[in-house]
């Protein structure tokens, strides 16, 4: 497996990854419109998106980040791993990779949106992870550059 920085190539594969692990939580897949255009929504902005490929040139999962106008935090988007292969450290590896990066960057924390109960492996995930809870639904973790 190998972490990339998002290569448009692997757009319609890192969708497909996308909507089939909604489908594995229950939810009824919708596409988010930022995952349409990547390179618009997150690279062209300052921001950071990658991808994990699978030996099989497959996208096995996906990270990316967004910084917040006027601070020197960020938000992440779009932590996902294709469903079959959860629980194998694809996510904890997507998750350090993006935070190296970011703490590269100078920025001093990063918040997540934990989504719904329907995302109930996010509200386990984060915290081994050192984030902490911070509002309802959010969790923050800070960063030491």
């Amino acid at each position: 497996m190998n972490i990339i920085q998002f290569d448009d190539r692997y757009r319609d594969d890192m969708i497909f990854m996308v909507l089939e692990a909604k489908n594995a939580l229950g939810r009824i897949p919708r596409l988010n419109e930022d995952l349409l255009n990547v390179k618009e929504s997150y690279i062209d902005k300052g921001d950071m998106f990658w991808l994990a490929i699978g030996n099989n040139n497959r996208v096995i999962g996906c990270i990316g980040y967004s910084s917040i106008d006027g601070t020197t935090e960020v938000c992440l988007h779009r932590l996902y791993v294709k469903y079959t292969l959860k629980h194998q450290g694809i996510g904890s590896l997507l998750l350090h990779t993006a935070e190296e990066y970011i703490r590269m960057q100078g920025k001093t924390a990063i918040l997540v949106h934990l989504g719904g109960k329907e995302y109930f492996e996010s509200h386990l995930f984060y915290p081994k992870h050192r984030y902490v809870p911070y509002k309802p639904n959010y969790m923050k973790k800070i960063l030491f550059v």
